[in-house]
């Protein structure tokens, strides 16, 4: 596992990366973009949960990015059941039916743990990272399952709930499911943001410290919601690039 831009220029480290198929909820078929680094390892295992805007493009470059610092990686695409197309067109039908069921995000994501820890090179250890909506899918998770040793969630929106928002598919708030986190946990946000907004930050940080957990808590000034987002007028090239290196020292620190 490396830092940012912390390689040797002399390796001739690479990677292979291609999409597959794995056994999601119920037994269902999914695909699931994987990316490792070539060599024995071991190497340490990442789940990333894709956002809102689907399994796209930036999701299958975040995916090759962990590989590019030492971990095996996995994506399942969550959308998957609702058939396929360009992934801005999968993801409005997604987003017309009312997302996707919390149980059955978390079962697809233990799914990609289970891939990442039959792997040859794997050292059994698994971290989870979701942003916007898959950083509260990624909260949920380590929650309801016992196979994270790390989860980091970027600016998830909806973990703190009013019960209003609460359907059938999202039963629990996820702040209210924080005492049976067991993982630690990171968390990265813009002070711009209206979701989460800074005083919802707030609520979740002020629980996870009630319940005794581990974690760190990052707040940037001047970034609002997606500030990673390199394609979107929301991204700050200066705040992103201090989270890429929180990110990276974070899953060093619990996965190494």
């Amino acid at each position: 596992m490396t830092f940012w831009n912390s390689f040797d220029t002399a390796g001739s480290d690479g990677m292979t990366a291609a999409v597959i198929k794995i056994k999601g909820a119920n037994g269902d078929e999914i695909h699931a973009y994987t990316a490792r680094p070539e060599g024995r390892g071991p190497f340490p295992g990442i789940v990333l949960v894709h956002h809102m805007p689907g399994w796209d493009e930036l999701y299958r470059e975040f995916t090759r990015r962990f590989a590019q610092h030492g971990y095996n990686t996995i994506c399942p695409d969550l959308y998957c059941r609702a058939g396929h197309g360009k992934p801005d067109d999968v993801s409005a039908k997604v987003r017309a039916d009312g997302g996707v069921a919390d149980a059955q995000v978390v079962d697809d994501l233990v799914a990609g743990a289970k891939w990442l820890r039959a792997q040859p090179t794997s050292t059994g250890k698994v971290g989870v990272i979701g942003t916007c909506s898959a950083g509260r899918h990624a909260m949920v998770a380590a929650a309801k399952t016992k196979d994270w040793s790390a989860v980091a969630d970027l600016w998830g929106g909806g973990v703190v709930m009013e019960a209003k928002d609460l359907n059938p598919k999202r039963p629990v708030a996820p702040i209210d499911m924080t005492k049976d986190v067991s993982a630690p946990v990171l968390g990265l946000f813009g002070n711009d943001d209206q979701s989460p907004t800074p005083a919802q930050v707030d609520q979740h940080e002020a629980e996870l410290k009630r319940h005794g957990k581990t974690y760190e808590f990052y707040r940037y000034d001047g970034a609002g919601h997606g500030f990673f987002y390199y394609n979107r007028p929301s991204f700050r090239a200066e705040q992103a690039a201090d989270g890429w290196e929180k990110v990276f020292a974070f899953f060093a620190k619990h996965l190494s």
